[in-house]
């Protein structure tokens, strides 16, 4: 028992307390415990019988953590030989492939690579090897798969932007991630590249590797392996490349696609120096043959290449190739083609009476997303896509951008023009039919098309604001300044990029880039940097009632829906174009017709064939569509079926076009003109003839009627 009078406390025996911040700082007290009188403060005995505690040093914890290490390291190992695929990395490769689909899994295009037979080392030139070794990988034949010294280099090299200085990834690395391995960026995938490059270092020689390497890396224009490439850029075999010319081809292997000499000599050439001076600074070629060395002059010979069969294919592959990082996978990919709208446009398109005029049809989403494209009449008889490829003059179409800035320069819809001829200066544009209507509206002067208020528009606002609308909207191409002409679309440029500026005012988010691929979720930081622009509220409302004149009241009307609608028609000089651009609901549609030897049209303007074309794509896209004029999903067709190119058949010529003069009616509505009602080809057609000229517009007579012919005596609209 303890004695009460004991104090069991350091403190119960009234000693004076610590002064200081005691009452603000309380410290934790010691727990009470039971002392005798000779012991205040006790201490552990160590029993001396027994044996010293061990002390761990460092030692201990290296080893242990040297095991763990090996464990972990060990579990890898396992893991990447269980997922690499070693047992295909020492197989024959076969040529990679790439099938694209509808955006409901349907096959429209297969695509394979132009290949050659492998190459030999021993049997290639010195500098043809060395030029590969100097810039790829200069210790290949001295390191076991990874170089750690290149590695190394490649982080300083990213650190001080010194480009000349060859990438972390050796010769077996990249053979490994080109031929075995996805192109996804991840440490996943890095590491089994290096685990397939050990692999490969262990079961072959290094010029096995090498051979594999070579015959197999991608050169940009579709073409993989250096003979392949040899013959293609140089028409010869790599066994007879002169030095300059695989000084060349050893610089395209960084990025291919960018830096084909077919495509942007002047970047290729600024490799190939690079290359040229890796090849000094690793000692195999001395600085005054390399400053002797010419520039390659390329020898391209036409060769029998595989097309995709579809245009909207031809334009999206190569962007499937710089998604698919050139890899010899055989990859599937799902575009954003809508095979309801492309089939629409496949049999609007090869119904239209055109002669032999050839024809083009874009449908994209406000946001840019492709969903139809027609090149042509027919792919078979020409692969040219007029959508993409072919530059011609916008017309009136062009005239978007003229109204905008005059709106951005406070004008509005219902103030006054002066839409009288031009009498004075160098340039003297008329209006369609020299019809002038003296004072009118701004809205009214872009429904009729004036030519003549366009370009006193374009003096007031100037030409500088009219490019700065046209660039807003994404417009590339070459626009000339101080050329009043331009208001009236004189300026070339290709239907893809005319019909993405009318999305950038469908949308009110500009500029709209094209895309044939579903894009990657935008990141906050990217949203906060690429911020889209967009027109104020008053600017764009004004626009858009200006678009919808135009259809309803102007020179568009052909192209009238039940629905809210919104374009412009366009005839460039001479009737040489006709074209329609136009919106409504979730599409943005662009029509071109014109004859590729840039002849006239006979009787074909925008608001014809061209409006008529576009209503009627329209009139069937809108129908079973959701709600935002998406069709609804489907049973998916199996994506490694037969191909279906989904492009326009064959359409046969229509040079003569019977009108039934019995079935003929005509019909005066007073102040407002004459109606004929008659048959052109067997279809109905309300002839409306009055002041602004001549409009045709189809009656209700049976389901779907093919369009009928422009008629002669309709008065092209500039």
């Amino acid at each position: 028992m303890v004695d009460s009078s004991t104090p069991t406390h350091r403190f119960d025996n009234h000693e004076p307390r610590p002064r200081g911040l005691w009452p603000f700082r309380r410290k934790a007290r010691p727990q009470a415990v039971a002392q005798t009188p000779d012991t205040l403060y006790p201490y552990p005995e160590v029993d001396p019988t027994l044996p010293p505690e061990k002390v761990r040093g460092r030692w201990w914890w290296f080893s242990r953590g040297l095991a763990v290490f090996l464990f972990l390291f060990m579990l890898l190992v396992v893991w990447l030989a269980i997922t690499a695929p070693l047992s295909k990395s020492l197989q024959p490769i076969a040529p990679p492939q790439i099938t694209l689909l509808t955006s409901d899994g349907q096959p429209i295009a297969r695509d394979g690579a132009v290949v050659d037979e492998p190459v030999n080392v021993a049997e290639l030139p010195d500098h043809v090897v060395d030029a590969f070794l100097a810039i790829e990988d200069r210790r290949f034949y001295s390191h076991w798969g990874l170089d750690p010294r290149s590695l190394a280099r490649a982080i300083w090299s990213n650190a001080t932007g010194d480009s000349m200085m060859q990438g972390g990834s050796t010769i077996t690395q990249q053979l490994a991630k080109l031929t075995f391995l996805t192109p996804e960026r991840s440490l996943t995938r890095k590491a089994r590249e290096m685990f397939i490059a050990f692999w490969m270092e262990a079961w072959l020689t290094k010029d096995e590797i090498l051979e594999r390497y070579l015959s197999n890396v991608y050169f940009g224009d579709n073409v993989y392996g250096l003979r392949a490439a040899s013959l293609h850029y140089y028409y010869r075999q790599p066994e007879n490349l002169k030095p300059e010319q695989a000084i060349m081809l050893a610089g395209l292997v960084q990025a291919p696609s960018r830096l084909a000499p077919t495509r942007n000599p002047d970047l290729a050439a600024k490799r190939a120096k690079l290359v040229k001076a890796a090849m000094v600074d690793a000692g195999f070629l001395t600085r005054e043959k390399a400053d002797k060395l010419p520039n390659p002059v390329l020898d391209v010979r036409t060769r029998n290449t595989l097309p995709t069969g579809t245009y909207f294919a031809d334009w999206a592959m190569p962007r499937a190739r710089a998604l698919s990082g050139m890899s010899y996978n055989k990859l599937t990919l799902t575009t954003t083609l809508d095979s309801r709208l492309q089939n629409i446009a496949s049999r609007v398109v090869s119904r239209a009476p055109l002669g032999k005029a050839q024809v083009a049809l874009v449908a994209m989403r406000p946001d840019g997303e492709v969903v139809a494209m027609i090149g042509g009449r027919s792919y078979k008889d020409s692969a040219f896509n007029r959508v993409t490829q072919a530059k011609r003059q916008p017309g009136s179409t062009f005239k978007l951008f003229v109204w905008l800035a005059a709106l951005r320069a406070d004008m509005r819809p219902s103030d006054l023009v002066n839409d009288s001829a031009i009498t004075k200066g160098g340039y003297r544009p008329k209006n369609a039919g020299e019809s002038y209507r003296g004072e009118i509206t701004l809205k009214e002067a872009f429904a009729k098309s004036s030519n003549v208020v366009a370009v006193r528009l374009f003096e007031q606002v100037g030409d500088k604001a009219v490019i700065r609308e046209a660039r807003n909207l994404g417009i590339t191409s070459k626009l000339p300044e101080g050329d009043p002409s331009l208001a009236l679309g004189t300026s070339t440029m290709t239907l893809l990029e005319l019909t993405a500026a009318y999305a950038g005012v469908a949308g009110n988010s500009w500029p709209v880039k094209p895309y044939a691929f579903k894009k990657a979720e935008q990141s906050w930081m990217e949203w906060l940097v690429d911020w889209p622009g967009r027109y104020g509220t008053n600017t764009h409302k004004r626009m858009e009632d200006m678009l919808r004149a135009a259809v309803n009241e102007g020179t568009g009307r052909a192209a009238r829906l039940s629905i809210p609608n919104f374009g412009k028609t366009g005839t460039s000089q001479n009737n040489r174009d006709a074209l329609f651009v136009g919106y409504a609901g979730d599409l943005v549609v662009g029509v071109w017709v014109g004859n590729d030897d840039n002849t006239p049209l006979k009787g074909i303007s925008g608001g014809g064939i061209p409006a008529r074309i576009w209503r009627d794509f329209m009139s069937e896209a809108v129908k079973g569509a959701g709600p935002a004029g998406r069709p609804k999903p489907g049973q998916k067709p199996d994506p490694d079926g037969p191909v279906q190119p989904l492009d326009v058949p064959d359409i046969g010529d229509v040079q003569d076009v019977p009108i039934d003069l019995g079935k003929s009616e005509i019909r005066i509505n007073g102040s407002e003109g004459v109606t004929v009602s008659t048959e052109i080809g067997g279809v109905p057609l309300d002839l409306n003839i009055n002041n602004d000229g001549l409009a045709v517009e189809s009656r209700p007579a049976q389901a779907n009627p093919p369009p009928a012919s422009q008629p002669a005596s309709q008065p092209s609209e500039r």
